[in-house]
């Protein structure tokens, strides 16, 4: 699943579309929940310990987040467009993207829920 967030500490950032100025990912393994958070200063790899069932979408939803389950695709046999590392381009990298045009959480968001390869 793809989670979007407004919240920023980079002033910059406050110049994207509001609720949609971050955005992380949350990898269900069979064995439980992996968070991967692109942040500025470095990424956040981490297992979530969550008791079976939980809902980590209906979680995110009720704390204000913006929630599209997704699934990992099989990467194009070339290499990705180039483009800036921003949390945009390392969740596209760990859903298996390459949509040059897909800059901003907004447009991922879009992509997502406009694409027939959400569930």
């Amino acid at each position: 699943m793809v989670v979007f967030s407004d919240s920023t500490d980079l002033p910059w950032l406050r110049l994207l579309k509001p609720g949609f100025r971050h955005c992380f990912a949350a990898l269900h393994p069979k064995d439980g929940w992996i968070l991967y958070q692109p942040l500025s200063p470095g990424t956040e790899i981490l297992p979530l310990r969550l008791p079976q069932g939980f809902d980590l979408a209906g979680w995110y939803r009720q704390h204000g987040f913006v929630v599209v389950k997704t699934k990992r695709r099989t990467p194009p046999k070339r290499p990705a467009p180039w483009a800036l590392y921003s949390c945009v381009e390392a969740v596209k990298r760990v859903l298996g993207l390459h949509c040059a045009r897909v800059l901003t959480p907004w447009q991922l968001y879009r992509f997502l829920r406009n694409s027939d390869n959400f569930s």
